[in-house]
């Protein structure tokens, strides 16, 4: 991942809008399922219904676990299929990805690895939470710096913090023993930050909003549906969910304020086999 900022001039709109697709678990083999659903077209039935939308947004912001077996080939059809939605696309790794053949083989004009973006009245930071080997996260100090750093540069921004693992429990028991395990202490830090809006994350497989209360306002929390399978909300053993795969959309005010909303697809299609394996 890119330390330097990427800058935005312009804006299609007067806030700024965000499309988050996250853990699309792709194969190199396209045919390939994951618990019984095919990742590589359900990858493609959520970026045809956000198209079908015809939202305007500005950026596209890929959360993690893009690859499900490490695989080149997996993180370059990731690469290939979002061209279709002419976006630019900022992506940072999940605990099923391998860094370095992310870089090297998500590539495209259209694809960027940098944890600064500005644009508009708000300062985007790409923060990576994963640990190489475990499926849980945490934030290491240097993320820590580079948020204080940012800010510092950009005191005047509004701030959107986006990682992959979950700072606080999401209440599935199983689930939960994942997170990021210094996720207290990641809220605690950032609260203290005035310009600290909203905190976006990916790999609980399920929609969740939530606030936290910090030291100069309300911080919105929010994670999103995988594109592939889903993961049941509050369950304490390992369950998937009949929920369709989806995304999330963001407005950025530049007063501030984040209006968001999760969208699905539509009808039963990708439906999860609960008698396999291989998560």
């Amino acid at each position: 991942m890119q330390s330097e900022a990427k800058n935005y001039s312009k804006l299609k709109n007067d806030s700024v809008r965000l499309v988050q697709m996250t853990d699309p678990h792709l194969f190199a083999d396209p045919e390939s399922q994951l618990l019984g659903v095919n990742t590589a077209q359900s990858f493609n039935a959520v970026l045809d219904t956000f198209i079908a939308s015809n939202y305007q947004a500005d950026l596209l912001l890929a959360t993690g676990d893009i690859s499900q077996d490490y695989s080149p080939d997996s993180y370059q059809q990731f690469a290939d299929y979002v061209t279709k939605l002419d976006l630019p696309c900022h992506y940072l790794p999940g605990n099923h990805d391998d860094p370095r053949l992310m870089n090297l083989h998500m590539q495209g004009d259209h694809m960027f690895g940098h944890q600064r973006i500005i644009i508009g009245e708000w300062q985007i930071l790409m923060l990576d939470s994963t640990v190489r080997g475990k499926p849980g996260g945490f934030m290491a100090q240097d993320q820590f710096e580079l948020i204080d750093s940012a800010i510092k540069s950009e005191p005047n921004k509004h701030t959107l913090l986006v990682m992959h693992h979950n700072p606080v429990l999401v209440k599935c028991k199983w689930l939960d023993q994942h997170c990021m395990s210094n996720g207290d202490a990641f809220l605690e830090q950032v609260g203290q930050y005035p310009q600290v809006k909203g905190i976006l994350w990916g790999h609980v497989h399920q929609a969740y909003d939530s606030e936290y209360q910090g030291a100069h306002g309300i911080v919105s929390l929010m994670a999103t549906p995988s594109t592939c399978i889903q993961f049941k909300p509050k369950s304490p053993y390992f369950a998937l969910d009949g929920l369709q795969p989806g995304y999330r959309l963001l407005e950025l005010g530049s007063d501030g304020s984040i209006q968001t909303q999760v969208y699905r697809v539509a009808g039963d299609r990708f439906s999860p086999d609960n008698e396999a394996s291989g998560y």
